[in-house]
């Protein structure tokens, strides 16, 4: 850990790139989702075991989570929110690995990952509406508003950064400080909190991405016809 958690120290460097250590556990963490995810989906069956039940709870509340947001088809954002929230949440728990900072406690990939945000807000907004209807909505309520709302574009997507990374880096400071104070123990409950807290952040942040997809996507995007014809009937 380095003296600034604004400064990174390259372990190493590819050709001219600097390879961080968040960038390292970075990477380690999306090839340990990806076998994961491979080693889940390999065998499902129709009489699911438990830790099929879990993964379909799992992919059940983040659909529900985009569908109660958007009033939308959850499948195409699926993917992505769906990734976000679970890269987060396993970034934010890598600090129970002795040695490991979370990489979401560096700026670079909160950055990082509020510019995927960034993207995908322009990427299902020019989709749904078209790139001209798209670009209208900052003309919205008045073409007076134009600026404010490309300011706002800009604005959302940094808090975005400054949540997650003050929230993240705190947690691992108190730790860290609480640890080299009382020893091994003391500090356990802070780590059951960090944990909780790792949830939370990640959460939030998923939420706030479906949230300003939203925006973006608007209310031309009609409801899943099969989740309504899924839903019971009042008596």
């Amino acid at each position: 850990m380095t003296g600034s958690p604004l400064v990174s120290e390259p372990l190493f460097h590819l050709g001219p790139v600097p390879i961080t250590a968040a960038v390292t556990t970075t990477w380690a963490i999306m090839a340990a989702l990806i076998l994961g995810a491979i080693l889940l989906t390999r065998r499902l069956t129709l009489l699911p075991s438990r830790t099929q039940s879990v993964v379909e709870m799992l992919v059940g509340a983040v659909d529900d989570q985009i569908r109660d947001t958007l009033g939308a088809d959850p499948t195409p954002y699926r993917p992505l929110i769906g990734g976000i929230f679970v890269f987060v949440l396993a970034a934010n728990w890598s600090s129970l690995v002795p040695g490991v900072e979370p990489p979401t406690a560096k700026l670079e990939t909160d950055a990082a990952l509020a510019l995927v945000v960034f993207a995908a807000t322009i990427f299902y907004g020019v989709r749904t509406r078209g790139l001209l209807g798209w670009m209208k909505t900052f003309a919205e309520p008045s073409w007076v508003m134009i600026p404010l709302n490309l300011v706002e574009q800009i604005t959302r997507t940094f808090s975005l950064v400054v949540r997650l990374f003050g929230n993240v880096m705190s947690g691992v400071f108190v730790v860290g400080i609480v640890l080299s104070l009382a020893g091994l123990l003391v500090p356990i409950p802070l780590m059951a909190l960090d944990l909780l807290t790792g949830a939370v952040q990640a959460y939030i942040f998923a939420v706030l991405a479906t949230v300003f997809i939203g925006a973006a996507v608007g209310e031309t995007e009609p409801p899943d016809p099969h989740a309504i014809a899924k839903e019971p009937e009042t008596p």
